[in-house]
């Protein structure tokens, strides 16, 4: 006589294999633990595309609505002033520090990069500002108003991080 499990296939016994790794706990009330997680997401840059493929091509695009004029350094489908739909326009590649900080912590794509300095860089006839990376400048010197040019990747991301600063 077999059992049931025998002749179907079906085996009450299996257990999964054990690893030699285990989870880590780092608090146990309440229960946190460390899991990695990764996901491989498809993205579309939807109308922010070419601002993208501007990157890939050495230029920087902005905004500018049609309506009232108001030019936006990060593009803006619609004027934030009036509502209107805005058209795209080259920036120029020189502009000047409005603000910066120095971060001494980041996520874990720039962590082995710190410190480094983001600043916000301030184009002649555009009124919004645009955040970018500034190189090449030692801690404690940068300047408000400091001269920049922008730099661009050699092997685009596709990322807001292909358009870096250096000093001008």
């Amino acid at each position: 006589m077999t059992l049931p499990s025998e002749k179907d296939g079906l085996d009450p016994n299996f257990k999964f294999p054990e690893t030699e790794t285990g989870t880590v706990v780092y608090n146990v009330d309440p229960l946190i633990v460390k899991y990695h997680y990764e996901i491989d997401y498809i993205h579309s840059y939807c109308q922010d595309s070419p601002w993208f493929l501007g990157l890939m091509n050495g230029k920087l695009l902005g905004s500018r609505c049609g309506k009232c004029g108001y030019k936006f350094a990060t593009p803006r489908a619609h004027c934030m002033q009036c509502g209107a739909e805005t058209e795209w326009m080259e920036l120029p590649l020189e502009g000047t520090v409005h603000t910066w900080t120095t971060c001494y912590f980041g996520s874990q794509e720039f962590l082995k990069e710190t410190p480094y300095h983001l600043v916000m860089v301030e184009f002649e006839g555009v009124d919004t500002l645009l955040l970018a990376r500034l190189v090449g400048v030692p801690v404690g010197k940068v300047e408000i108003g400091m001269k920049v040019k922008a730099r661009f990747r050699r092997l685009s991301k596709i990322a807001p991080t292909d358009v870096y600063f250096v000093p001008a």
